[in-house]
Protein backbone atom coordinates (compact mmCIF):
# COMPACT_ATOMS: atom_id res chain seq x y z
CA UNK A 1 0.00 0.00 0.00
CA UNK A 2 1.41 3.26 -1.22
CA UNK A 3 2.42 5.61 2.18
CA UNK A 4 0.67 9.08 1.92
CA UNK A 5 2.82 11.86 1.07
CA UNK A 6 3.88 14.47 3.84
CA UNK A 7 1.23 17.50 3.82
CA UNK A 8 4.01 20.14 2.23
CA UNK A 9 4.71 17.19 -0.71
CA UNK A 10 1.04 16.10 -0.93
CA UNK A 11 -0.01 19.61 -2.20
CA UNK A 12 2.66 20.34 -3.94
CA UNK A 13 1.34 17.11 -6.42
CA UNK A 14 -1.82 19.16 -7.10
CA UNK A 15 -1.35 20.56 -10.39
CA UNK A 16 -0.58 24.10 -11.19
CA UNK A 17 0.12 24.46 -7.80
CA UNK A 18 3.18 23.07 -7.08
CA UNK A 19 4.31 25.84 -4.91
CA UNK A 20 0.84 26.49 -2.99
CA UNK A 21 0.90 29.63 -0.25
CA UNK A 22 0.25 27.86 2.96
CA UNK A 23 -0.30 30.61 5.43
CA UNK A 24 -0.82 29.69 9.19
CA UNK A 25 -2.56 32.38 11.06
CA UNK A 26 -3.32 32.89 14.84
CA UNK A 27 -6.34 34.38 15.97
CA UNK A 28 -7.27 35.06 19.18
CA UNK A 29 -11.00 34.92 18.73
CA UNK A 30 -11.06 32.03 16.86
CA UNK A 31 -12.77 28.82 18.85
CA UNK A 32 -11.23 25.46 16.47
CA UNK A 33 -8.68 25.61 13.40
CA UNK A 34 -10.22 26.51 10.37
CA UNK A 35 -9.24 26.37 6.36
CA UNK A 36 -9.76 28.62 3.93
CA UNK A 37 -8.54 28.17 0.14
CA UNK A 38 -8.33 31.41 -1.47
CA UNK A 39 -8.99 32.55 -5.37
CA UNK A 40 -5.50 32.85 -5.56
CA UNK A 41 -4.29 29.01 -4.19
CA UNK A 42 -3.48 30.28 -0.63
CA UNK A 43 -3.91 28.17 1.75
CA UNK A 44 -4.71 29.96 4.81
CA UNK A 45 -4.55 27.77 8.56
CA UNK A 46 -6.50 29.40 11.42
CA UNK A 47 -4.88 29.11 15.11
CA UNK A 48 -6.85 29.16 17.96
CA UNK A 49 -5.65 30.86 20.97
CA UNK A 50 -5.19 27.60 22.22
CA UNK A 51 -3.96 25.66 19.67
CA UNK A 52 -0.41 24.98 18.03
CA UNK A 53 1.07 25.25 15.02
CA UNK A 54 1.99 21.02 15.19
CA UNK A 55 -1.77 20.63 15.80
CA UNK A 56 -2.80 22.95 12.88
CA UNK A 57 -0.67 21.00 10.69
CA UNK A 58 -2.26 17.91 11.69
CA UNK A 59 -5.34 19.23 11.16
CA UNK A 60 -4.69 20.59 7.86
CA UNK A 61 -3.02 16.60 7.03
CA UNK A 62 -6.36 15.48 8.07
CA UNK A 63 -8.14 17.64 5.13
CA UNK A 64 -5.66 17.30 2.99
CA UNK A 65 -8.24 15.49 0.34
CA UNK A 66 -11.21 18.35 0.50
CA UNK A 67 -7.71 20.98 0.21
CA UNK A 68 -7.14 19.27 -3.05
CA UNK A 69 -10.18 19.73 -4.14
CA UNK A 70 -10.41 22.87 -3.37
CA UNK A 71 -7.51 23.85 -5.02
CA UNK A 72 -8.93 22.30 -8.16
CA UNK A 73 -11.89 24.31 -8.07
CA UNK A 74 -9.92 27.11 -7.78
CA UNK A 75 -8.09 26.27 -11.24
CA UNK A 76 -10.81 25.90 -13.20
CA UNK A 77 -12.58 28.40 -11.74
CA UNK A 78 -13.66 31.31 -14.85
CA UNK A 79 -11.40 34.17 -14.60
CA UNK A 80 -14.16 36.72 -14.26
CA UNK A 81 -16.01 35.14 -11.69
CA UNK A 82 -17.94 37.60 -9.12
CA UNK A 83 -15.02 36.32 -6.59
CA UNK A 84 -12.07 36.85 -8.73
CA UNK A 85 -13.67 40.34 -9.62
CA UNK A 86 -14.01 41.24 -6.37
CA UNK A 87 -10.34 40.13 -5.26
CA UNK A 88 -8.98 42.33 -8.36
CA UNK A 89 -10.89 45.44 -6.67
CA UNK A 90 -9.54 44.53 -3.15
CA UNK A 91 -5.99 44.16 -4.61
CA UNK A 92 -6.35 47.18 -6.20
CA UNK A 93 -7.74 49.02 -2.48
CA UNK A 94 -4.89 47.93 -0.89
CA UNK A 95 -2.62 49.59 -3.25
CA UNK A 96 -3.96 52.40 -2.74
CA UNK A 97 -4.29 51.57 1.04
CA UNK A 98 -0.51 51.27 0.90
CA UNK A 99 0.38 54.80 -1.35
CA UNK A 100 -2.39 57.25 0.90
CA UNK A 101 -2.93 55.72 4.35
CA UNK A 102 0.46 56.61 5.90
CA UNK A 103 1.13 59.91 3.97
CA UNK A 104 -2.53 61.50 5.80
CA UNK A 105 -1.22 60.01 8.73
CA UNK A 106 1.96 61.79 8.68
CA UNK A 107 -0.07 64.69 7.73
CA UNK A 108 -2.35 65.00 10.34
CA UNK A 109 0.60 63.70 12.94
CA UNK A 110 2.60 66.91 11.84
CA UNK A 111 -0.32 68.83 12.76
CA UNK A 112 -0.62 67.99 16.11
CA UNK A 113 2.88 67.66 16.91
CA UNK A 114 2.94 64.04 17.07
CA UNK A 115 5.98 61.89 16.11
CA UNK A 116 5.51 58.29 14.29
CA UNK A 117 7.83 55.68 14.40
CA UNK A 118 6.53 53.50 12.07
CA UNK A 119 4.06 53.07 10.04
CA UNK A 120 2.25 49.73 8.82
CA UNK A 121 -0.84 48.75 6.40
CA UNK A 122 -2.23 45.33 7.32
CA UNK A 123 -5.36 43.03 6.43
CA UNK A 124 -6.53 43.28 10.04
CA UNK A 125 -10.20 41.61 10.31
CA UNK A 126 -11.46 42.71 13.82
CA UNK A 127 -10.18 46.39 13.96
CA UNK A 128 -9.64 49.93 11.94
CA UNK A 129 -6.29 50.52 13.62
CA UNK A 130 -4.22 50.18 16.65
CA UNK A 131 -0.85 51.76 18.44
CA UNK A 132 1.81 50.39 20.08
CA UNK A 133 3.63 52.24 22.85
CA UNK A 134 6.99 52.53 20.79
CA UNK A 135 4.84 54.51 18.54
CA UNK A 136 3.95 51.95 15.76
CA UNK A 137 0.29 52.40 14.21
CA UNK A 138 -0.85 49.75 12.29
CA UNK A 139 -3.82 50.50 9.54
CA UNK A 140 -6.82 48.42 8.28
CA UNK A 141 -6.18 48.61 4.29
CA UNK A 142 -9.93 49.21 4.39
CA UNK A 143 -10.26 52.66 5.55
CA UNK A 144 -9.80 53.89 1.75
CA UNK A 145 -13.30 52.72 1.32
CA UNK A 146 -14.43 54.64 4.18
CA UNK A 147 -15.54 58.82 4.17
CA UNK A 148 -12.64 60.77 4.60
CA UNK A 149 -13.92 62.10 7.82
CA UNK A 150 -14.75 58.46 8.74
CA UNK A 151 -10.88 57.29 7.77
CA UNK A 152 -9.56 60.34 9.57
CA UNK A 153 -11.33 59.44 12.88
CA UNK A 154 -9.53 56.31 13.32
CA UNK A 155 -6.40 58.01 12.35
CA UNK A 156 -6.46 60.75 14.99
CA UNK A 157 -7.42 57.77 17.26
CA UNK A 158 -4.64 56.22 16.64
CA UNK A 159 -2.61 59.53 17.01
CA UNK A 160 -3.92 60.06 20.08
CA UNK A 161 -2.56 57.08 21.83
CA UNK A 162 0.29 58.31 21.44
CA UNK A 163 -0.36 60.83 24.09
CA UNK A 164 -2.48 58.43 26.60
CA UNK A 165 -2.19 54.60 26.15
CA UNK A 166 -5.77 53.82 27.41
CA UNK A 167 -9.54 54.42 26.65
CA UNK A 168 -9.85 56.49 30.12
CA UNK A 169 -12.17 60.23 30.12
CA UNK A 170 -8.62 62.17 29.46
CA UNK A 171 -8.07 59.98 26.10
CA UNK A 172 -11.53 60.94 24.65
CA UNK A 173 -10.90 64.41 25.79
CA UNK A 174 -8.17 64.18 23.43
CA UNK A 175 -10.08 62.21 20.44
CA UNK A 176 -12.48 65.06 20.91
CA UNK A 177 -9.84 68.10 21.06
CA UNK A 178 -8.58 66.66 17.67
CA UNK A 179 -11.89 65.67 16.21
CA UNK A 180 -14.89 67.32 17.18
CA UNK A 181 -17.19 64.94 15.11
CA UNK A 182 -15.52 61.68 16.76
CA UNK A 183 -19.10 60.62 17.77
CA UNK A 184 -20.24 60.18 14.31
CA UNK A 185 -17.66 58.49 13.19
CA UNK A 186 -17.89 55.85 15.81
CA UNK A 187 -21.53 55.47 14.80
CA UNK A 188 -20.69 54.94 11.45
CA UNK A 189 -18.25 52.49 11.88
CA UNK A 190 -20.36 50.17 13.96
CA UNK A 191 -23.01 50.44 11.67
CA UNK A 192 -20.55 48.86 8.46
CA UNK A 193 -18.54 46.85 10.72
CA UNK A 194 -19.27 44.43 8.03
CA UNK A 195 -16.62 46.01 5.85
CA UNK A 196 -14.10 44.50 8.20
CA UNK A 197 -14.29 41.47 6.63
CA UNK A 198 -14.88 42.52 3.04
CA UNK A 199 -12.00 41.59 0.09
CA UNK A 200 -10.73 38.46 2.84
Amino acid sequence: MQQPLPFDQALSAVPQFSVPAFVFVRHARARRYVIRVRHDGTVRVTIPRRGSKREACAFADSQLTWIRNELARVRERPLQSPDDRQALAAGEQRSRARRELPERLLALAAQHGLTVARISVRNQRWRWGSCSRGGHVCLNWRLVTVPDWVRDYVLLHELMHLKRMDHSRKFWQLVAGACPGYQQARTWLRAHDSLLSWGC
